[in-house]
């Protein structure tokens, strides 16, 4: 009888631990992945599956058109192909890069 209520409760733990470590997590990041490719606009910079990296022409249902390429080649892209957001569109980019002031090092010995 005891043994029986260790094993019940040994395998409810690793379960536990199962759930925690593994399915939680796998979860949450499934849930994270749909918001994005729920939230795409046109404009958006993204990234897909293949590492293709291009910008949003336009959503619809369950197709977005990127522009890709110096060429602005259109390629047509169903959503769950998107794997990540690069930059937002409402993110400015930076007119200027920001110039680094370097410090010049002083070449004489002073011995």
């Amino acid at each position: 009888m005891q043994s029986t209520l260790s094993l019940v409760l040994y395998m409810a733990f690793f379960f536990g631990l199962m759930y925690f470590l593994i399915i939680r997590p796998q979860n949450k990041k499934n849930k994270q992945l749909t918001d994005l490719r729920a939230n795409l606009r046109q404009g958006d910079i993204v990234v897909t599956i293949g590492g293709i990296v291009g910008k949003i022409i336009s959503v619809k249902d369950d197709d977005v058109v990127l522009e890709i390429g110096a060429a602005r080649t259109k390629l047509s892209f169903k959503k769950w192909a998107i794997s990540s957001v690069d930059v937002p569109s409402e993110a400015p980019m930076p007119a200027e890069p920001e110039q680094i002031e370097t410090v010049e090092a002083d070449d004489s010995d002073e011995a």
